[in-house]
């Protein structure tokens, strides 16, 4: 098995829950600090508990990406055996940073990074447990602070129980005994000021309208200021994504068309990469769209076509567009008439495309802005060629 997903997510729990389930001897390697012969003598004990006990061990190594390929390779033949059922973990795509031959012999799983309520009952149930958490500590904990703690984790369950087990330990219990975290002390604990921004509040809608119309009005310094404010109060990446996805199209258009490849690369990036290193590519794609040339075109285009068809009534397909690829289309008229542009020079020809009822109707608009001002000279010379002279 190997797991693979952001660093808190739950992957060593999972590798020892396992563990647990089926009795095995779990043996644990980091292969930061684990050497091949570390990998040896764990197999060799494996081997001599397999045939002496009948007992499968379990091995799990954390971060296993970090094995070179001779490292990885060594694991191959007890993993073919079975004398070890191994259980990697990495918080790097397998496909390309483990072994082919290790990857192929292994059923690979994803982990999701923990969403903020999957992090509240995480620390809900370390303040509660007296055995494995900090049950036998009276606790008072400020709703600000188990907030803070949440958010800044960034869904790092490992950060979020370290940081809220540090507060309470380095806090000393009052008179009564009682031990109070405040938003102080959380943020001590966890090196994070807390920022004033309430992911499902008014603060939340306006930093969003900040960054977006700051990337609209061509300000690349406060498209990244926005942008990091969002970032450190952990707002959802895919979230700000979306909206630069959105203002790619919106706001930019066929002025440079490039924008929008820009952001969906950085969208495809942030799902192989993740935070933190994800901020470059969201911040590239966010200083693109900043300093791209603007235009409305598209969405003014679109809607107004919107607007026609629920407005009126729906125009008929003219004859000669219509399907014509079946036996009967010929008698029916159908695609007859129809021009094959490529036939003609210029690989152009004038024939009407709309419903009766809206030939002539004009919906984009190129502006004079980025690319839009090629199409628009291209557009005028169609027009003046084939259709007469186009009122600018």
């Amino acid at each position: 098995l190997i797991f693979f997903g952001p660093p808190g997510c739950g992957k060593t729990t999972l590798a020892q829950v396992i563990a647990q389930t089926t009795k095995g001897c779990f043996e644990q390697l980091s292969a930061v600090s684990a050497g091949i012969a570390d990998v040896r003598r764990v197999i060799q004990d494996a081997r001599e508990r397999l045939g002496l006990y009948s007992k499968r061990t379990i091995l799990f190594i954390d971060e296993i990406h970090r094995f070179n390929k001779t490292q990885q390779d060594a694991l191959l033949p007890a993993v073919e055996e079975g004398t070890v059922i191994l259980i990697g973990a990495t918080t790097e795509n397998p496909y390309f940073e483990v072994n082919s031959a290790l990857v192929s012999r292994s059923r690979i799983f994803q982990l999701k990074q923990l969403k903020a309520e999957d992090i509240e009952k995480i620390l809900q149930n370390a303040i509660k447990d007296p055995d494995r958490g900090l049950g036998n500590y009276q606790l008072k904990i400020d709703h600000d602070a188990l907030k803070h703690l949440i958010n800044t984790s960034a869904g790092d369950a490992r950060i979020a129980l370290n940081s809220l087990e540090l507060a309470v330990v380095t806090t000393p219990p009052d008179n009564d005994g009682i031990r109070k975290i405040t938003l102080e002390v959380a943020e001590q604990s966890i090196q994070r000021r807390a920022v004033k921004y309430d992911k499902t509040g008014d603060s939340h809608y306006d930093v969003i309208s900040a960054f977006i119309k700051s990337m609209r009005g061509s300000d690349p310094n406060a498209t990244l200021y926005w942008l990091a404010r969002m970032l450190d109060a952990g707002e959802d990446p895919q979230f700000i994504m979306r909206r630069i996805v959105i203002c790619a199209a919106e706001d930019i258009g066929l002025a440079d068309p490039q924008a929008l490849v820009v952001a969906t690369a950085a969208a495809q990036a942030l799902a192989f990469v993740g935070l933190p290193e994800a901020r470059l590519p969201i911040a590239q794609a966010a200083l693109y769209v900043a300093c791209a040339p603007k235009s409305n075109a598209v969405i003014q285009g679109i809607d107004a076509a919107l607007s026609d068809i629920k407005n009126g009534p729906p125009g008929e397909v003219p004859v000669h567009l219509r399907d014509a690829h079946y036996a009967k289309a010929e008698k029916l008229g159908y695609g007859i008439e129809y021009k094959y542009p490529h036939n003609y020079p210029g690989n152009y020809v004038s024939q009407v495309y709309l419903p009766h009822g809206l030939t002539g109707a004009r919906y984009y608009y190129p502006t004079e802005n980025g690319q839009e001002k090629i199409i628009k000279m291209h557009l005028k010379e169609l027009d003046n060629k084939h259709r007469g002279k186009l009122s600018d």
